[in-house]
């Protein structure tokens, strides 16, 4: 394609990396050094702390890939339809990125939870002693499964991401095109073949209206 989409790309990728790199460093880095605080009442203050200053650039981060997302499909919905592997790619980045978003949403919710509960005893930010309150230790065990499938299904969506990109190589646009055509063929002839039969019987019924009532 000759038509540049450098600002699409811009925002799509550097919205993806933001939206995978925050979130690796908050579970290695904002979780883990949340342990290391002195006072067990600290900790949960500390990890909050850190997730709450992260929450607004994480959004920009998140609505920059999908709007720059949005921007490339619309550019590129004629491959999408012809190529062979774009649309299947396609449909695997959109179940992928919608699973990252519920789990990011749920993620903030469940850390709403914490900030609620105030300063109480924890290990670190996702671990709890058997002095924590039972509903922290539960928001707490779920943001341990949380912190780690939201940079798996991220970076699974770079990996698609990797794919798309290869797709654009020309070679690949000609062959993935050459293996799509039979059925862009099958498409075209079945509608042509739709139309035809349309018009044919239009025409029968206007030549029926046509001939005399008094004709035998």
């Amino acid at each position: 394609m000759s038509e540049r989409n450098t600002l699409a790309h811009f925002l799509h990728d550097a919205g993806l990396a933001a939206w995978f790199g925050g979130s690796l460093m908050g579970a290695v880095g904002v979780n883990g050094a949340a342990a290391d605080v002195d006072d067990p009442r600290q900790r949960a203050r500390v990890a909050n702390a850190g997730w709450s200053r992260w929450t607004p650039i994480n959004a920009l981060a998140i609505g920059a890939h999908l709007f720059g997302g949005a921007q490339l499909l619309k550019q590129n919905k004629a491959r999408v339809k012809t190529q062979q592997g774009v649309l299947a790619n396609t449909n695997i980045k959109m179940g992928l990125t919608a699973a990252a978003l519920g789990a990011t949403g749920y993620a903030r919710i469940t850390g709403q939870k914490m900030i609620k509960a105030g300063d109480v005893p924890v290990a670190g930010g996702t671990a709890a002693l058997p002095s924590t309150p039972p509903a922290v230790a539960k928001a707490q065990k779920q943001l341990k499964a949380l912190q780690w499938a939201i940079p798996a299904l991220t970076g699974a969506i770079i990996a698609s991401s990797a794919l798309h990109e290869e797709q654009q190589r020309p070679s690949e646009v000609a062959k993935g095109s050459l293996k799509g055509l039979p059925s862009t063929i099958g498409s075209l002839g079945s509608s042509l073949g739709s139309s035809i039969s349309s018009a044919a019987s239009t025409a029968m019924d206007k030549a029926k209206e046509s001939v005399p009532s008094n004709c035998s």
